[in-house]
């Protein structure tokens, strides 16, 4: 992988990840446009995930530090209940990770078809925050909306579902506040997101990682999925609360025809 093929991929993380169009399913599509070798993308997935991470940590920061500091007066108040409705929001992925996660790696690796069909669900999740409006509330969200959404984010595991789209529309669909749904569903990612990354690091030697990948490619990816991250997490938190998210149902099924027509092609 050159800083070129770096600095794009990093970009598309960047912005898929936040933007509800799917960052897994762009990442694969990228990798077979560019013929990125599959053996790199491994690694190089970890550090621009890891990126997107901290990218939500500085737009959020405020919020993250109020959290951590009212659970940590180990009382029963609105920030210990935020931080275990989280909790609870992971539990889905969890499970999935555990126990299905060989399975879903199945379904990486260039199947451009599949991802095409799994965009075309996201535009369909997407679509249906524009026609069912009218269900979208004044509610804050609860355990049960918390655990809906955690099983939304298990079904993002696969390329194509994005993770954004899955969990925001779910959480307006069950008449959720925009700007709670937006938040929440941005931090929700947080914890499984480093966990992912720091199981995936303990299964790599650091000097193999440079000769695969190269430090340079690696810092050009972190910085462009970071930059570009931060961007659309503070975007897509003024698209939601304005609910426009009809545009990006479009595109995903735009996209995903392009992709799973491509895929008979090719």
């Amino acid at each position: 992988m050159n800083w070129f093929e770096a600095l794009i991929l990093g970009i598309v993380q960047g912005l898929t990840e936040f933007l509800p169009v799917s960052s897994s399913g762009h990442l694969e599509l990228g990798k077979v446009l560019m013929n990125v070798d599959v053996q790199e993308d491994i690694t190089f997935t970890v550090v621009v995930h890891g990126a997107t991470v901290l990218s939500t940590l500085v737009v959020f920061f405020k919020e993250v530090w109020e959290i951590l500091k009212g659970s940590l007066k180990f009382k029963w108040n609105d920030e210990t209940k935020y931080l275990v409705k989280i909790i609870i929001s992971m539990i889905p992925v969890l499970i999935v990770g555990l126990f299905l996660e060989e399975y879903i790696e199945g379904f990486f690796g260039g199947r451009i078809q599949f991802v095409g069909l799994m965009l075309i669900i996201t535009a369909i999740l997407l679509s249906l925050t524009h026609f069912f409006a009218h269900r979208i509330g004044e509610k804050t969200i609860n355990n049960k909306s918390a655990l809906i959404m955690g099983i939304a984010q298990a079904f993002a595991t696969l390329p194509g579902i994005s993770r954004s789209g899955a969990t925001i529309a779910t959480g307006l669909l069950l008449g959720n506040k925009k700007k709670e749904v937006a938040q929440f569903s941005f931090l929700m990612v947080l914890i499984p997101i480093l966990g992912a990354n720091l199981m995936s690091l303990m299964d790599y030697d650091p000097v193999s990682i440079d000769s695969v990948v190269g430090s340079i490619p690696l810092l050009i990816g972190f910085l462009a999925a970071f930059i570009s991250g931060w961007i659309a997490c503070s975007w897509m938190v003024s698209i939601v609360k304005r609910g426009k998210l009809l545009w990006f149902a479009i595109y995903c099924l735009i996209v995903g025809l392009i992709a799973v027509i491509s895929g008979f092609i090719v």
